[in-house]
């Protein structure tokens, strides 16, 4: 009984649906018909028919085709009226991520995402928390506009973030820091005045601004990630060196959120902990 009730539930709702989507469309019966290439009888019946029988899936595709709809909502499969592609494009965005300190597109991700939690695992040290002689240092070849413009930008994202009401979160691989603080790797060639100037900056901001911005250390070795920001519940981006992936299905979000949340759970170095760790490290490389 209930299987019958079900069915004839689902064959109502397809006609309903069909009509408001011919609606929507301003298609008549007969510029259906031709579309999915049946007689005119065949649409007016599938519109008509009170019966518990749904029309066979090349009938429900093609119009679904010649509608701009999806089947699967024609038939009460989904919500969504999108195609399958309509969704993925909607909710799957790829974007340039140019080699530069202002980005405007990273900004408006902030901005939607204001009073949010923001997660964040970056390439490198985070732009908003370097001082100005590491950006000069490691942006001057790249940047397209006057160092001082682009710098100012960076500066200007930092107090934006200060009165955003947004916390803050930030989980950097242990040997990022290593990395930086003794001028190796991808910091070779950085001057340890420069480096002695960063860690004082990191140090004044992660216990002026804490709990809002809290800083994490991770061991890459026990856990990986690939630098991503996950804004509140709002979409996680990706960068993937010249572009960003931006989803914004729930979903992923979930699941994204999760993975940064174990790296804060799991982490070798607390945000209390990092200040006075990052003072030990000074006092090794001042000499």
């Amino acid at each position: 009984m209930t299987d019958t009730i079900d069915k004839r539930v689902r064959a109502e709702q397809f006609r309903t649906r069909l009509a408001e989507a011919m609606q929507a469309r301003d298609e008549t019966q007969s510029g259906l018909a031709r579309a999915v290439g049946v007689d005119r009888s065949t649409i007016s019946q599938l519109l008509t028919d009170d019966g518990a029988r749904l029309p066979n899936a090349h009938v429900v595709g093609a119009c679904a085709a010649a509608l701009g709809v999806s089947a699967d909502w024609l038939l009460s499969l989904s919500d969504r009226p999108e195609r399958a592609a309509e969704l993925l494009a909607g909710a799957l965005s790829v974007t340039e991520a140019p080699r530069a300190l202002v980005d405007e597109r990273i900004f408006e991700w902030h901005r939607e995402a204001a009073g949010y939690k923001i997660r964040h695992v970056p390439a490198a040290l985070p732009d908003m928390l370097k001082t100005r002689a590491l950006l000069e240092w490691e942006y001057a070849p790249h940047l397209g506009r006057t160092a001082n413009q682009a710098i100012g930008a960076s500066e200007d994202r930092l107090t934006w973030m200060r009165s955003s009401q947004s916390d803050y979160e930030i989980a950097l691989p242990l040997f990022e820091m290593h990395s930086f603080v003794h001028g190796e790797g991808y910091y070779d060639g950085l001057p340890l005045e420069t480096r002695l100037e960063q860690i004082d900056r990191l140090i004044d901001l992660t216990e002026q601004l804490y709990p809002r911005l809290r800083l994490y250390l991770f061991d890459a070795k026990r856990l990986y990630s690939a630098p991503i920001t996950v804004f509140g519940p709002l979409l996680c981006v990706f960068y993937a060196g010249s572009h960003y992936m931006a989803f914004r299905d729930r979903d992923r979000i979930e699941v994204f959120t999760g993975h940064f949340d174990r790296l804060v759970r799991e982490a070798s170095m607390t945000a209390r902990q990092l200040p006075d760790h990052l003072r030990q490290e000074r006092a090794r490389i001042a000499g």
